[in-house]
C-alpha cells in the first residue's frame, strides 16, 4: 500500500469555492508540506504551480471568445488561419496517406483531429528529427524552445497524424495548434490575449506562461515518485524542473505552457460555474459554456458514461469515472499530477494542485475525482 502521507508532505494543495452568489468565498483551502523540501520552504496557498493540460481550458476558452466575436467558426478549416493545414497526413500501417478531409477548429477543440503528441512508435522517429515528440520532453513541452508557437506548430503541419480527422479521440498537440489560431485571428500573441482578455479582467494576478523573476521563489520544486513510491527532486531541464524562470520565454504553448495558483485557477472556474461571468465581469456567454461543457464527441472519448465537449471531460452517468460527482460535472487535469472538477448540480469548484511527474502513487485517484460537497 502506497504511503500516501509520504506523497502529500512534498507538494499539495487543495482549496474548494463554493458558487452560492459571492464569487470568492472559499469552503476550504489548505497547503500542506513543502513547496521546495531540499530549500526548507513550506507549501503556501499563494504557491505557483505548472499546470501542463490545464492551459488547455484558457485556450479553449479564449477561441469560444473569437467565435462569439465573429472571427472564428467552429467548422472553419485550421488551414484558415494556418495555410501549412490545407492538406495534412496520416499514418496507416506504416504508409503516409492523405487525410480524408480538411481538419476543423472543432476537431482541434474535441481533440478529434487524429493529432497525437508524436510519441507513438509509428511516428516518433520523424516527430523527433522536427524537434517534436520524443525531441519535446514528456511530447507536449515547448518551453525550452527558442521560436513562436506558430514557427512549432507550422512545422507539425508536414508531419503525418495517427488518426483520420474526426474518426478517433486522440489526446496530443490540438489545443497548441489552437493556441496560434488565437494569434492569427486575434492579431496578439496568445501571452497577450489571455492576460489582456481572460487572466486580467478576472484578477488571476499570478498566473503567466514564465514566471516574473521577481516571484520566482514562489514556484514550487517538481518531485519525481518511482514505483515503489520513493519521492526524489526531478532534475532540471524539460522533463524536470522545466524552463518557467529560466528559458528563451518565446514559445506560448496553449496545450501545457502555463503557471499558476489554485486561488487563480478556480477563479478561473467558478466563472465557467456561473456561466461565463465573475464578480461583475463576463467573459462567455451562458449559451457558449453550455456548448463547452456538452459531450460534442458521440461515443468516441469514451462509451461508458463520460463525454468529451469543447475543452474538458464532461460526466454523462453518475459513477462512470468512480467519483461521486454529479452527471454534467465536467473536468481536466495537468501532466504534474494537478486536476480540477466544476460540480454545476452541487454548485461546486474544486482544484488539486501538484507538481510531481512522474507520478507513480495513487494520489491523483484520491483527489478531486473522489471528493464531494461536504
Amino acid at each position: 500500500m502506497p504511503d500516501m502521507r509520504r506523497v502529500l508532505v512534498i507538494l499539495a494543495i487543495f482549496p474548494a469555492l463554493l458558487t452560492a452568489q459571492s464569487a470568492s468565498r472559499p469552503a476550504s483551502s489548505d497547503a500542506v508540506g513543502y513547496a521546495d523540501k531540499e530549500n526548507g520552504r513550506r507549501m503556501s496557498t499563494d504557491a505557483m504551480f505548472r499546470i501542463a493540460s490545464q492551459t488547455k481550458a484558457l485556450t479553449s476558452i479564449a477561441i469560444m471568445m473569437l467565435l462569439e466575436e465573429g472571427k472564428v467558426a467552429l467548422g472553419d478549416p485550421v488551414s484558415r488561419f494556418i495555410p501549412a493545414y490545407a492538406r495534412t497526413t496520416v499514418m496507416v500501417n506504416g504508409e503516409v496517406v492523405p487525410a480524408k478531409r480538411r481538419i476543423t477548429i472543432r476537431d482541434l477543440l474535441t481533440h478529434t483531429a487524429g493529432i497525437s503528441y508524436g510519441t507513438d512508435s509509428a511516428v516518433a522517429r520523424l516527430y523527433q528529427e522536427k524537434g517534436l515528440g520524443p525531441a519535446a520532453g514528456w511530447g507536449w513541452y515547448t518551453a525550452d524552445k527558442d521560436e513562436p508557437v506558430c514557427s512549432t506548430m507550422e512545422r507539425l503541419a508536414s508531419l503525418p497524424f495517427v488518426r483520420q480527422p474526426g474518426e478517433a479521440w486522440v489526446y496530443g498537440y490540438n489545443t497548441d495548434i489552437l493556441g496560434c489560431v488565437v494569434e492569427k485571428a486575434s492579431g496578439v500573441t496568445l501571452e497577450g490575449f489571455i492576460r489582456a482578455r481572460i487572466t486580467g479582467p478576472l484578477r488571476m494576478s499570478d498566473t503567466y506562461f514564465f514566471v516574473p523573476l521577481t516571484q520566482r521563489d514562489r514556484l514550487v520544486a517538481v518531485y519525481a515518485s518511482d514505483s515503489a513510491n520513493h519521492i526524489a527532486r526531478a532534475p532540471n531541464g524539460a522533463k524536470g524542473q522545466g524552463h518557467y524562470v529560466e528559458g528563451p520565454r518565446r514559445s506560448f504553448s496553449g496545450g501545457a505552457g502555463l503557471v499558476s495558483t489554485a486561488r487563480d485557477y478556480a477563479r478561473l472556474l467558478q466563472m465557467l460555474l456561473n456561466g461565463g461571468e465573475l464578480d461583475g465581469v463576463r467573459i462567455l456567454s451562458p449559451q457558449t459554456v453550455a456548448l463547452m461543457t456538452t459531450n460534442q464527441t458521440g461515443t468516441l472519448y469514451s462509451a461508458d458514461g463520460e463525454g468529451f465537449g469543447l475543452g474538458f471531460a464532461i460526466l454523462e452517468r453518475l459513477g462512470a469515472d468512480n467519483s461521486l460527482f454529479s452527471v454534467g460535472s465536467f473536468g481536466w487535469g495537468g501532466a504534474y499530477g494537478s486536476q480540477y472538477r466544476v460540480d454545476p448540480k452541487q454548485g461546486i469548484v474544486l482544484v488539486f494542485m501538484l507538481n510531481q511527474l512522474p507520478n507513480r502513487s495513487d494520489v491523483g485517484r484520491s483527489s478531486p475525482r473522489s471528493c464531494t460537497r461536504r
